[in-house]
């Protein structure tokens, strides 16, 4: 198949597609892997270890494909569905340049890159995962193709004044793919991005080597707009996927992705799949979340359609905000002021502007040269805090493949973060080990989490404090308690962590005046043995209630009232 002419947007016959009827995106866990780096084809054994382990290759050896298959994860479902999760967010799977290993650099849209597998194992993955009731997402590339041409004489050419440059030549004979795709007008043709901060700057310019279309309103970028939803439905089509993660959406003009959400759900709609997901990755502030998510109605083509984009963003401002106060570097005042800023933008995104995706790593680090995981100088009660969180407070939580393992990998370059959990230098050892402390605690916290609706839907409140039971107070130093909870028609859900490292705590934490009028204990959920008393503030005139909890360092404690 070379031409979008060939795509066929039929329903398939006798096909019934996944309708995942029965839970909505705000319910899901999600599990971040990079197809090439999870696992191979090969029948291999999970090393033993209880706590932790560093994951498997050399720098060079990272800096190119290590042999990660898509028949490789279908094989070890299993142990995504045991952690808790319940969709599957893949790096991209369409046919690549020969020199990269991430997926981002495609020169095919119509063909599984082979050194993945094929069509029919894609087919596989997703029906198998179907059976375990989870939801597949694939990150897709709107904004640049691969490496597929270059500007004249092969020569580096940067970003100057918005100015447009000759176009050199194709690499390839019958690549890019679809043919269409093999016009030069549909790229900007603008240069490498040298201020990705810059306006507009960071929406023509090129990524590095790899070459931007067009994505402003003029008749080619619409049309290469269209080409690319043609494209994308017609994996839906193919796969019975569930969802996208739109990848450098910053990048590209609102109306570019609120016309291209439209085109895909509308699809979605006509196959019966009716919570198609659609998430981005948009490293900004929250005014910028505001942007890609909700209806769009700008158009110069005197446009009456409204069209609706993202569901919801990946938080990276959570992100920034979150690994400094579980590891009590920072102060909780940074995340009470991060919930704060979420909860005044969410007012522009309607009922689900508060609920983004939450994660503690991820694949770039974008903005840093010395990367790192989550794990690189964590305790193994810091990993375990830091994903407890996300899967306790708003948002749809997402984990980043090998931090349920504890994997620490830190130094210059993304390679340092992108290690395998098999061992590409032999044939029969993996990482997959789903008898350590970090993975069983998660597994753990993910099943409650499951079963219970507040952590999903509920308001969240930040809690007061205080070391005395009478003068409260919102935590303000390095090493504080964190405390918050979710409350959701009637029930209350209270997480409390001790971001020290090193002291002993006793604390008090404000509940819910009036969901626990009537009640006076909270039980157990995670961390603490026993049922603990909801007291009364012997203060007449402050009359709040609160729970008093002793504290090793680090430990984590959430109870529910009852």
């Amino acid at each position: 198949m070379k031409s979008i002419k060939d795509i066929d947007l039929s329903p398939k016959p006798g096909k019934e597609y996944w309708m995942n009827c029965h839970r909505e995106w705000r319910e899901e866990f999600i599990y971040f892997l990079l197809v090439d780096r999870f696992h191979d084809n090969k029948k291999r054994q999970s090393m033993e270890f209880e706590v932790r382990h560093s994951g498997f290759g050399e720098e060079k050896q990272l800096g190119k494909s290590c042999g990660g298959t898509i028949r490789g994860i279908t094989d070890h479902l299993d142990y995504i569905k045991e952690l808790g999760c319940t969709a599957i967010w893949l790096s991209p799977v369409f046919k690549n340049n020969p020199e990269s290993y991430h997926g981002y650099a495609i020169e095919n849209y119509l063909e599984i890159d082979p050194r993945f597998g094929t069509k029919e194992d894609m087919e596989k993955l997703v029906e198998t995962a179907h059976g375990y009731d989870m939801s597949v997402f694939l990150d897709i590339v709107l904004h640049h193709s691969g490496d597929n041409w270059c500007y004249p004489d092969d020569l580096e050419y940067f970003y100057y004044k918005g100015f447009r440059f000759p176009f050199g030549g194709w690499r390839y004979e019958d690549e890019p793919a679809p043919v269409e795709l093999r016009d030069p007008e549909l790229y900007g043709r603008k240069g490498q991005i040298r201020n990705f901060d810059s306006y507009p700057e960071t929406r023509e310019g090129d990524f590095y080597g790899l070459k931007a279309f067009k994505n402003d309103e003029s008749a080619e970028a619409v049309y290469v707009q269209k080409i690319l939803a043609d494209i994308h439905c017609y994996w839906i089509r193919e796969l019975d996927i569930d969802g996208f993660r739109l990848d450098a959406v910053k990048h590209m003009g609102e109306l570019s992705i609120s016309r291209f959400c439209s085109a895909i759900r509308e699809y979605a709609y006509s196959l019966g799949k009716e919570n198609f997901f659609l998430f981005g990755e948009v490293v900004g502030a929250d005014e910028m979340y505001s942007r890609y998510i909700g209806a769009k109605t700008l158009s110069t083509y005197h446009d009456q359609n409204i069209y609706y984009g993202l569901n919801s963003v990946l938080d990276f401002q959570l992100y920034f905000t979150l690994e400094g106060v579980i590891k009590g570097a920072d102060s909780p005042e940074k995340l009470i002021d991060r919930y704060k800023q979420l909860q005044k933008s969410a007012l522009d995104r309607g009922e689900y502007g508060e609920f983004l995706v939450t994660f503690l790593d991820n694949h770039d680090q974008v903005g840093s040269d010395i990367k790192h995981r989550y794990g690189y100088n964590a305790e193994p009660a810091q990993i375990i805090a830091g994903i407890a969180f996300l899967l306790c407070a708003l948002g749809t939580p997402c984990i980043y493949y090998g931090t349920e393992q504890g994997l620490d990998g830190h130094g210059k370059g993304d390679t340092h973060i992108r290690e395998c959990l098999f061992n590409p230098g032999d044939k029969t050892t993996n990482l997959l080990n789903q008898h350590s402390s970090i993975y069983e605690a998660i597994a753990e916290l993910a099943k409650f989490r499951s079963t219970n609706n507040v952590l999903k839907f509920g308001r969240m409140f930040m809690r007061e404090i205080s070391n005395d039971g009478i003068n409260f107070h919102l935590p303000d130093c390095n090493k504080c308690t964190l405390a918050f909870s979710r409350i959701l028609a009637g029930e209350e859900i209270v997480f409390v962590y001790n971001s020290s490292a090193e002291e002993t705590k006793e604390e008090h934490i404000l509940v819910d005046c009036e969901v626990n009028r009537n009640r006076q204990w909270m039980r157990p959920v995670y961390g603490h043995g026993i049922d603990v008393e909801i007291r009364q503030s012997p203060d007449p005139s402050n009359p709040v209630r609160y729970i008093r909890l002793d504290l090793k360092p680090m430990q984590l404690v959430i109870l529910k009232n009852y």
